[in-house]
């Protein structure tokens, strides 16, 4: 199915005590190109994010914003440094014992809680595979989200497309029936006009037929009008591909405007320049839906 390339998704669940939410956003780009806002202590996320990613989605400029927020702190552990509470205590225990001083033995555990030093606050090493597997999982729906809704938008383009490519086929039409009459409407001029000044000389029939092929040959766009409703026929098996196909569409809009191109500096004839021109703004026009399409 034809995806745009233009797209958004959003996903949030608990999974594993972490409310996580997942987010994308992704507008036109030649290639694949991805950036990502995580938290600063899952910078990990960043690469593992852009390869599931890129493993579904092949073209666009595609924005990722990560929210991992932790019900249960449980990553965090607090240290004691007893070698230093015991040094502590004994200093405690040395001042109290000095009579010089006369202090009150008052000594317990809220004692040494002052000492920052004896307790240390020791952030755990995450889990970074356990934080990934919860992370993805609610980045597939969010992907999946993204997905549907480039789908939708690519059915779009593709009718819009479609439409175009049936008003350049009927535009070739006109430019068939048209082509050889224009060689006849020569002939005939051109017997007129040799009639019309030399009136009591024979005229060669011969020399004229002449003529007259070496403008059929000039001003024949056969080879040009059958090329174009080739592409038009690939265009139409490529949009219906269930593989990325923006590029090659591309690459054939191109084929079929120097078609056209071809054509309209052949065209010895106003309907034909007329019908090129509007042949030529279907094909800009399709050139443009075509950018949007993975």
């Amino acid at each position: 199915m034809i995806r745009s390339m233009t797209g958004y998704g959003r996903s949030q669940a608990v999974v594993d005590t972490m409310n996580i939410t997942v987010e994308l956003k992704s507008v036109n780009h030649r290639y694949f190109e991805f950036s990502s806002r995580v938290p600063r202590n899952y910078g990990f996320l960043d690469e593992k994010l852009k390869s599931y990613i890129g493993s579904r989605v092949s073209r666009g400029k595609v924005e990722c914003y990560i929210s991992v927020e932790n019900l249960e702190d449980d990553e965090i552990e607090i240290l004691v440094n007893h070698s230093l509470a015991k040094s502590y205590l004994s200093a405690l225990k040395d001042l109290a014992e000095t009579n010089e001083l006369n202090l009150r033995d008052d000594l317990a555990m809220s004692s040494l809680a002052r000492y920052n030093d004896v307790f240390t606050v020791h952030k755990k090493e995450a889990d970074e595979e356990k934080i990934w597997n919860a992370v993805k999982s609610v980045a597939e729906t969010a992907v999946d989200k993204f997905i549907v809704m480039r789908e939708t938008e690519g059915e779009k383009l593709k009718n819009d497309v479609l439409s175009r490519a049936n008003l350049i086929l009927d535009k070739v039409s006109v430019i068939e029936e048209r082509s050889p009459e224009t060689v006849k409407e020569y002939n005939d001029k051109l017997l007129a006009r040799i009639n019309e000044f030399l009136s009591d000389v024979q005229v060669d029939e011969q020399r004229i037929l002449t003529e007259c092929a070496i403008f059929a040959d000039k001003v024949a766009v056969a080879e040009e009008t059958v090329r174009l409703r080739s592409h038009i026929d690939q265009l139409r098996q490529f949009l219906e591909s269930d593989e990325a196909v923006g590029r090659k569409t591309d690459f054939l809009v191109q084929e079929m405007n120097r078609e056209a191109n071809t054509i309209g500096s052949k065209a010895q004839d106003v309907t034909i320049a007329r019908n090129v021109i509007d042949i030529k703004a279907e094909i800009e026009k399709i050139r443009e839906q075509i950018q949007n399409i993975e």
